[in-house]
């Protein structure tokens, strides 16, 4: 199993110990133990300039998960599920509305972000599908936090 953890912002720090940690267990959950994954830290400004040029949207976001299974290459590198972009500024202002921690907020972004890699998706999808995800996000979720 390969994690790669970028940090491509200065305004909060992250442990990136903890995190390869959390994640290690959390891909362990997964079946994907021998699966490689790139997790990188932004600001909004980053994020808010993927966001447009991948998804047409202009404005900030928390996560974007760019799969590498998906596609017509998909089957190039089995091991490598693909990508997670996460905006540090969003992440702390969605913990401070949530009333969770930095931590917490972080490890939420990196489970929803590895979903997606893994197919599960809340949007534009039937109601059964968004409750899927939301149900494996809050068991992993509990999981992982529960050792704490």
């Amino acid at each position: 199993m390969k994690i790669q953890i970028g940090n491509q912002q200065k305004r909060i720090k992250i442990d990136k110990r903890k995190i390869r940690v959390k994640v290690t267990k959390l891909l362990g959950l997964l079946d994907c133990g021998n699966k490689e994954i790139s997790i990188t830290f932004v600001d909004d400004e980053t994020i808010q300039g993927i966001n447009q040029q991948y998804l047409s949207k202009d404005r900030p976001t928390n996560v974007i998960s760019f799969s590498l299974q998906e596609g017509e290459f998909g089957d190039i590198n089995p091991k490598m599920l693909g990508d997670i972009v996460i905006s540090v500024d969003t992440a702390r202002q969605d913990a401070e509305k949530g009333h969770f921690n930095f931590d917490e907020e972080i490890l939420f972004l990196i489970i929803h972000g590895l979903l997606h890699l893994l197919g599960y998706n809340h949007e534009n999808t039937s109601k059964g599908n968004t409750l899927r995800m939301a149900q494996k996000e809050k068991e992993l979720f509990r999981l992982l936090t529960q050792s704490d």
